[in-house]
């Protein structure tokens, strides 16, 4: 008797297989490998070499048949996967029947059953019949000004108060030297000299800011405040103190004047070559929107089009992530307005289409990027590589190494340059058309699709 593959059942889009391998064929193997370690033994009163199969047999037969049984399992598995082309939509379950001891003591044939999901078969929609609206917006001379004028701003210089007022505004940026007492007494940490200090800036604690607005250089104030119960050091939260504080200089903002010498300074040639710049970053962002508002399209309408049924597995794995972070949220008094009110049975509901929709638009796209060859080279995951290791600083050349040698991290790294390759494949063949929107229009966030009820 040799191997037996048996299709037990196959409803839907699962698959169960009984595999029986006779224990004569696992013997054979066993056999085959302790002729094939023997030569390397070193055991103690036999010549290397030398040990007979029976002493191997007895010292190390256990520990081979468990990783021959092992092996042949994972054998099995492929040739039921490949014998009957199947494509999985993950790791198929197995489950043993009978006494595994038995199996493992050469006494009993293996038999097992695969569980197994395969990917549905469906075809894809044609690409060339798919119409999409593209918003655009351009940036207009105005935006420009505006951005430049922020610059400017955030590059303000600050100069002595002179003429009849020297006294400090919301805004002024002052040079103080206080002491602060809690109970009378100087605490650690809080005194300071020649401190520069933007009144409204909310740099110091609450309620300090505001009364050094109207002191003029030389005078000195008592400045009463409360720490925050919060605040970092124990030994002061919640606790009233009082702060002795000496102006010494109050300075005003004076903007920066948006002309050639502005640029210069920012190592730019020319206030011309700055608004380019500046046009360009902004062209950019719109671009970017507009590229999210086209594939987010197109997402619907690929939903929209495409129905077969789904890997419960894939479904339920998708659904447990999001369900995890929604319950993260939920701890953390994060969730959306819309959703605070609703009951677990609603939101796990409105969830699981969403679940749906993700799995089908991945099997969607995974397809349409198969029947097109889509490819992720080597040089583009290297750059999503570098990238993501470059957000973590001094770690990154660390973070680098571990993702080089780890295929789950490599894999989800490639998956969101893949889609966005079957996007721009898609959105090359389908008839796509510009269509100029407002500034607020392209930036509003979109709603869920109708009928997935978030």
């Amino acid at each position: 008797m040799s191997m037996q593959i048996v299709e037990k059942s196959g409803e839907g889009l699962s698959r169960v297989y009984g595999v029986t391998v006779p224990v004569a064929d696992l013997t054979e193997k066993l056999e085959a490998r302790i002729a094939e370690i023997t030569p390397t033994l070193n055991i103690k009163g036999f010549r290397p070499g030398k040990v007979p199969p029976a002493h191997v047999r007895r010292m190390f037969g256990k520990a081979l048949m468990s990783e021959v049984v092992e092996q042949t399992i994972n054998e099995t598995t492929q040739k039921v996967l490949t014998d009957n082309n199947l494509r999985a939509a993950g790791d198929p379950d197995l489950k043993a029947e009978g006494d595994m001891q038995q199996v493992v003591d050469g006494k009993a044939d293996l038999s097992y059953e695969i569980a197994v999901e395969v990917m549905p078969e469906f075809e894809p929609t044609d690409l060339t019949k798919i119409s999409l609206k593209r918003p655009v917006y351009e940036p207009t001379a105005a935006e420009v000004d505006e951005a430049v004028a922020e610059l400017a701003k955030s590059n303000r210089t600050y100069e002595t108060r002179t003429g009849k007022s020297l006294k400090a505004k919301d805004g002024d940026l002052v040079v103080i030297d206080f002491i602060g007492r809690v109970d009378g007494v100087a605490f650690e940490g809080g005194t300071a000299a020649d401190s520069e200090l933007t009144l409204g800036s909310g740099q110091f604690i609450p309620g300090f800011e505001a009364q050094l607005v109207g002191a003029k250089p030389g005078d000195t104030v008592t400045v009463k405040v409360t720490f925050p119960a919060e605040y970092q050091a124990p030994n002061l939260a919640g606790k009233d103190a009082e702060f002795e504080v000496t102006v010494k200089e109050v300075k005003a903002p004076v903007d920066a004047k948006a002309d050639d010498a502005f640029a210069e300074r920012l190592g730019i040639e020319s206030l011309e070559k700055l608004k380019e710049l500046l046009k360009t970053n902004l062209e950019g962002q719109y671009a970017n929107a507009s590229r999210f508002k086209l594939k987010r399209a197109l997402l619907d309408v690929l939903d929209e089009k495409h129905e077969f049924p789904l890997p419960p597995k894939m479904v339920e794995a998708e659904f447990g992530q999001i369900w995890n972070q929604v319950q993260q949220d939920k701890e953390q008094g994060g969730l959306p307005p819309e959703d605070a009110g609703k009951s677990d049975d609603q939101l796990q509901g409105e969830y699981r289409k969403i679940a749906e929709r993700r799995v089908r638009l991945g099997l969607v796209l995974a397809e349409i990027g198969r029947a097109n060859n889509v490819q992720v080279t080597e040089q583009e995951l290297n750059e999503a590589m570098v990238a993501e290791a470059r957000r973590y600083g001094a770690q990154g050349q660390e973070i680098f190494n571990f993702l080089r040698q780890n295929e789950a991290a490599k894999a989800q790294l490639r998956a969101p340059i893949f889609e966005d390759k079957v996007v721009d494949l898609i959105v090359g063949q389908a008839k796509v058309k510009d269509q100029k929107v407002s500034k607020e229009e392209l930036l509003k966030e979109d709603d869920m699709p109708a009928g997935y009820g978030v």
